[in-house]
């Protein structure tokens, strides 16, 4: 395995690269040829060329497979989410163009969310090493969710999907939440108890949540998950609550209420609630969640602070 100096050096010299583009989705599929142009105009040799509509996790083997120093993946969350979780622990890096509604785990890496500033990251930036989160073994960059926003990932109609895109998921939470029952659940971590009772609650490994800042103080390299619920047994609460949060995020800290920041943690419920690990449905609790530390080489910005 390669220092990540000597890979970032590596990854300068030879410029070899391969690409992976999500080009399902509309941001994917328009920007595809221009991702391309451009990271040919930088003098990028691109051993895999991959534009995918269909199996990302075989496209992406293809491109691990190329011998590149450098596997670029373009897409939104569930796509960089994938690309992490299989270049875990490998002597090449991630590099993340950031084509999805959010960018979460981009914003939380500090990859610029323009279109040549991030092909600029690719080719000049420097390799670092950030945290991946485990559930059950499962890797993830961003987030496990519990309660409403799994049921949402079971319930979001496929027309009204493709129809108005991520739109689908807040039309559908609404309709959800008028009979969605509030759960009892209990994170143990560090010999405490914690018990929480709410229509969602959220583990996360990066600092951003819905393209908005979790709090002023986590993000992917820091050794830590962060645990919370989204307001309480009360419905409108859990309105209020994401409003909130969207709001004030940028203003708020872990070490204040509702944070719990810990290492490691065991989740369970009173009733077997649906998992979600980075929008993909993961079965149920209970469940374990971890922290692979420094887990993921990627490609950031020249000034990326790296623990």
């Amino acid at each position: 395995m390669r220092t990540k100096q000597r890979l970032t050096e590596d990854i300068h010299e030879h410029r070899r690269a391969a690409l992976v583009v999500n080009a399902r989705s509309r941001r994917g599929r328009r920007l595809y040829e221009s991702v391309r142009a451009r990271l040919l105009a930088s003098g990028v040799t691109l051993l895999a060329d991959l534009p995918v509509e269909g199996d990302l996790e075989d496209a992406l083997h293809r491109a691990i497979d190329a011998g590149a120093d450098l596997v670029i993946a373009g897409g939104g969350d569930g796509t960089i989410s994938t690309a992490g979780r299989m270049l875990a622990h490998k002597d090449m890096a991630l590099g993340v163009l950031p084509l999805g509604t959010t960018n979460n785990f981009a914003r939380t890496a500090r990859v610029p969310l323009a279109l040549d500033e991030a092909v600029a990251t690719l080719v000049d930036g420097k390799v670092v090493d950030v945290d991946l989160g485990t559930a059950d073994g499962v890797s993830f960059t961003n987030h496990v969710g519990v309660g409403l926003s799994a049921d949402v990932m079971l319930k979001a109609p496929h027309l009204l999907k493709r129809v108005s895109g991520r739109v689908a998921y807040p039309i559908t939470a609404l309709g959800l939440l008028t009979r969605h029952r509030p759960m009892r659940a209990v994170v143990r971590a560090g010999g405490r108890e914690h018990e929480f009772h709410t229509h969602q609650l959220y583990v996360a490994n990066g600092g951003f949540h819905a393209g908005r800042p979790i709090t002023a103080d986590a993000d992917a390299d820091d050794r830590l998950l962060v645990a919370y619920a989204v307001g309480g047994r009360d419905k409108m609460g859990l309105l209020r609550e994401t409003a909130r949060n969207a709001a004030t995020g940028h203003r708020r800290s872990l070490r204040h209420d509702p944070f719990l920041a810990v290492g490691e943690l065991t989740l369970s419920t009173d009733r077997p609630a649906r998992v979600e690990v980075d929008g993909e449905l993961r079965g149920s609790t209970p469940l374990r969640i971890g922290l692979d530390a420094n887990a993921l080489r990627m490609m950031a910005p020249p000034n990326t602070p790296d623990r």
